[in-house]
């Protein structure tokens, strides 16, 4: 049930019922962007990258998105280093194109993202934030509980055994979510693994 997803704390062995496991689509990454790590980790460059030309691909944004299609209850963890990088989902129809709104991530109708930075987080969905108070932490892992029947994404910081609940978007989701990622220069986010567990005992 979702309705515990949003306490202050939340073990992690409840999420890995739901864990999912993803990667990063390289049709999708934009140029300034390069992957490693069997296209789990992404890094942005000074330099750009000799990709070819892919309508799925982020033109005007440092941006990138998973494979994978997401309905139904899924669980995902990132790490990030650097300045600071957005983690979200999005419809597959968000415009490649351009720098306006329709391409970025959280600032259109049809996605949703957390901005981290080391000691900040913003959430963003339809060009509109909120701004959430947290205590300092070193801990660069983000924990994304999806809920998609429900119509819920929640975002947790992962710190040893313990989630610490961020942010919950509610809304009502109409196509599957793709995972996605702006990543800042000087940055880079990673996939995590997260082991899947029996949800029977």
């Amino acid at each position: 049930p979702s309705a515990g997803l949003e306490d202050q704390h939340w073990q992690t062995g409840e999420t890995q019922v739901y864990a999912c496991d993803l990667t990063l689509d390289p049709n999708t990454v934009n140029r300034f962007l390069s992957l490693s790590e069997e296209n789990r980790t992404v890094t942005c460059r000074r330099e750009e990258q000799p990709y070819p030309d892919h309508p799925e691909r982020f033109e005007g944004r440092p941006q990138v998105l998973c494979r994978e299609g997401l309905t139904g209850r899924c669980y995902w963890e990132v790490e990030w280093s650097g300045i600071g990088v957005g983690i979200g989902v999005t419809y597959k129809e968000i415009s490649r194109r351009g720098g306006g709104d329709d391409s970025l991530i959280g600032s259109n109708d049809k996605s949703w993202i957390l901005f981290c930075y080391d000691n900040s987080y913003t959430a963003w969905h339809n060009n509109k934030s909120t701004n959430i108070d947290v205590p300092p932490s070193s801990y660069h892992r983000v924990g994304v509980y999806l809920d998609w029947p429900a119509g819920t994404l929640s975002f947790y910081r992962v710190s040893s055994d313990t989630l610490t609940h961020l942010y919950t978007f509610h809304s009502t989701f109409t196509e599957p979510l793709y995972p996605g990622f702006y990543i800042c220069y000087h940055s880079s986010v990673s996939l995590c693994q997260v082991v899947p567990v029996s949800n029977t005992t």
